[in-house]
């Protein structure tokens, strides 16, 4: 007789998260996650760099990257010392940044450092999933500041941060994608990132700047990083190959103060982040990164196009969207019947994956009928294909957009 597999359940803390759902694959036409174009690895330098750097330096892969120290591989750190000088304006050395496995590995040791169960953060009303999810899990209390087409309005985080001090309460931090705003495609001027910077000091309180698409305006240029523009070192600045190279390679960096820095290495008790992908970044990008990421962001670019088109084919005005000033994310508003976390089910179940905006806000009403697409990874044919099914989907859960021929007619018209 089978004995009776063991149970775990009642082992388990109070507060996990739900149980991940077994891998069933790719849907046909995805929509989701930071993912990039396949076509636009750059594969052969990568091969190339792979070879070139385990000849030379293989076998120091048999100690824990110790001849680079705990913060990473040194030539990497270098490469990105001058770059985000290049790029950002910001002026730090090799011993400034800390290596890590992806920016998620970075949110967790800035949160770690920083925050305890009940703190208060501000971020941006739209943000990047996985920073909610995280706050959510630390028991913190998140206040959610709107964006316009230039990031998040200072004019409310001004009045926030006043009430906050009326109450007795200071925010550990101010969280911002001020660089292609994640999901909403914006990027702060200059002259918002002065107002930040002086809000943040008027009242004590650290900035920590994620920078993980600033690689992928479509014009290339960039403000300075808030970072960059300090006055008193009193922002975290975290960035990540992901969406200048590949996802997979699970590589970013942190840019801090040695305060605050030698505080987030003391936990990063992973041995290190992966030597193997630190060496052969390094190897490719110094000579290939200044060409490559210009060629990516003209293919990107192109999809976007393509993207847009689609929507407004498929869907005309009962879609509505800003153009994005770079990245792989279109942030689109759908009529405010239209339930998107419905919708993300039904779209499933056609083979369509989609980012609910409610998964993506503080404010889940506001977010409710809102979407995130991902256009970087399908093709010009799947974008194409894919949103003609999601609108398919739309007209037969909600009733938008109803077509007659090539003749967008609203639900409840004749």
């Amino acid at each position: 007789m089978k004995a009776a597999p063991f149970d775990f359940t009642p082992l388990l803390p109070a507060g996990l998260p739900a149980a991940a759902a077994k891998w069933t694959g790719l849907a046909k036409y995805s929509f989701v996650g930071g993912n990039n174009d396949p076509e636009q690895v750059p594969l052969d330098g990568l091969i190339d760099a792979v070879n070139a750097v385990l000849k030379r330096e293989g076998r120091t892969l048999a100690t824990y990257g110790l001849e680079s120290g705990p913060q990473g591989y040194r030539p990497l750190r270098q490469f990105l010392s001058a770059k985000l000088k290049r790029d950002g304006g910001i002026s730090c050395t090799a011993d400034d940044i800390l290596i890590v496995s992806g920016s998620l590995q970075a949110l967790d040791l800035v949160n770690a450092t920083l925050l305890a169960r009940g703190d208060t953060v501000i971020v941006e009303r739209d943000t990047y999933q996985g920073t909610l999810n995280r706050l959510t899990r630390l028991g913190v209390n998140t206040i959610g500041i709107p964006l316009d087409q230039d990031g998040m309005r200072m004019d409310v985080l001004a009045d926030t941060l006043a009430d906050l001090k009326r109450r007795g309460v200071t925010p550990k931090y101010i969280y911002t994608i001020p660089t292609v705003q994640n999901p909403t495609g914006t990027i702060m001027p200059e002259s918002r990132r002065l107002e930040l910077l002086g809000l943040a000091e008027q009242y004590g309180i650290p900035i920590f700047e994620d920078d993980c698409y600033a690689d992928l305006i479509w014009d290339g240029k960039r403000p300075l990083a808030l970072h960059a523009m300090s006055k008193t070192a009193n922002v975290i600045h975290i960035g990540s190959f992901s969406k200048s190279i590949a996802p997979a390679l699970r590589v970013g960096f942190i840019v801090a103060p040695w305060a605050a820095l030698s505080r987030m290495l003391s936990l990063k008790m992973d041995a290190g982040s992966g030597a193997l992908e630190q060496m052969v970044l390094a190897e490719y990008c110094t000579p290939h990164f200044e060409t490559h990421v210009p060629a990516l962001r003209r293919g990107l670019r192109a999809k976007l196009d393509t993207l847009m088109e689609a929507l407004n084919e498929q869907f005309g005005t009962t879609a509505e969207f800003e153009e994005p000033k770079g990245g792989i994310f279109l942030w689109v508003k759908l009529p405010d019947h239209v339930d998107t976390l419905k919708l993300y089910q039904a779209a499933l179940a056609a083979g369509v994956s989609i980012n609910p905006g409610p998964e993506w806000s503080t404010d889940k009403a506001y977010a409710g009928c809102r979407l995130r697409l991902c256009f970087a990874s399908p093709t010009h044919q799947q974008i194409r294909e894919g949103v003609a099914a999601l609108a398919d989907v739309c007209r037969k859960e909600f009733g938008v957009p109803t077509r007659i021929g090539n003749v967008e007619m609203r639900a409840g018209t004749s």
